[in-house]
């Protein structure tokens, strides 16, 4: 008899640790959806107008060659293209060719890729958490058959604890995942449509540093800053 108690608390203790794995899985996810759209909204412009409003003053100034000031305009802004821009001008002695592979590449590495980064994870919870409301349900399911096999005459309230949880672990799974199934939707869409504004930009700024460069006496090289 003891033995039993000792079993049936056991899986009390594994039920109950489900419903906490689950809020924690859960926590992660919304917490890289969170990060996303925070990223995201930081990195790019609000509209392709303000864009243009930026790129165009910033064209001014390099029209002029005064290098300088387009940096300070560039300086201290989060958004994408005021970082590379600033990178491009701060690394221009390399060449035009060279600092158009620099920006591509680090507009990959420091944005999108901590983007994938981070949709990885919101997709590994959205698999999880089915997963985990699965576990649940066995073990409800188990707990259930084995009163029903320990004893002779079993009250039906006593199952119900069991056959409750099964459910709710489901229900519970079900409920974080669809919900995270948007949002990544969401995160795509917005990261779709900041490539296109950023790649929009940096077509722009690629040729007016091309015609800057073209008028501007090469100077000693600089060594590459950090976005």
């Amino acid at each position: 008899m003891s033995l039993n108690v000792f079993n049936w608390t056991l899986l009390d203790w594994v039920n109950n640790s489900v419903y906490a794995v689950q809020g924690i899985v859960a926590l992660i996810g919304l917490y890289h959806v969170v990060v996303c759209f925070f990223r995201i909204s930081q990195k790019r412009f609000r509209t392709l107008e303000a864009q243009d409003v930026f790129l165009d003053e910033l064209g001014t100034r390099l029209e002029d060659r005064n290098f300088d000031a387009a940096m300070e305009l560039c300086a201290g802004d989060q958004r994408a293209v005021c970082q590379l821009a600033e990178l491009g001008l701060a690394n221009r002695d390399l060449g035009y060719a060279k600092v158009r592979q620099l920006l591509l590449d680090r507009f990959q590495r420091d944005v999108l890729a901590d983007l994938e980064h981070r949709i990885s994870w919101i997709n590994t919870v959205v698999k999880t958490e089915p997963m985990l409301g699965l576990l649940g349900t066995v073990m409800g399911m188990v707990q259930a058959f084995g009163k029903l096999a320990a004893a002779t005459n079993v009250e039906p309230t006593a199952l119900a604890g069991d056959i409750s949880f099964a459910l709710y672990t489901t229900a519970i799974g079900l409920t974080i995942a669809i919900p995270l199934i948007v949002c990544m939707s969401a995160i795509n869409v917005r990261i779709r449509k900041m490539e296109d504004s950023v790649g929009a930009g940096l077509t722009r700024f690629f040729d007016m540093l091309r015609h800057a460069l073209q008028q501007e006496p090469p100077k000693v090289s600089k060594k590459v800053a950090h976005v």
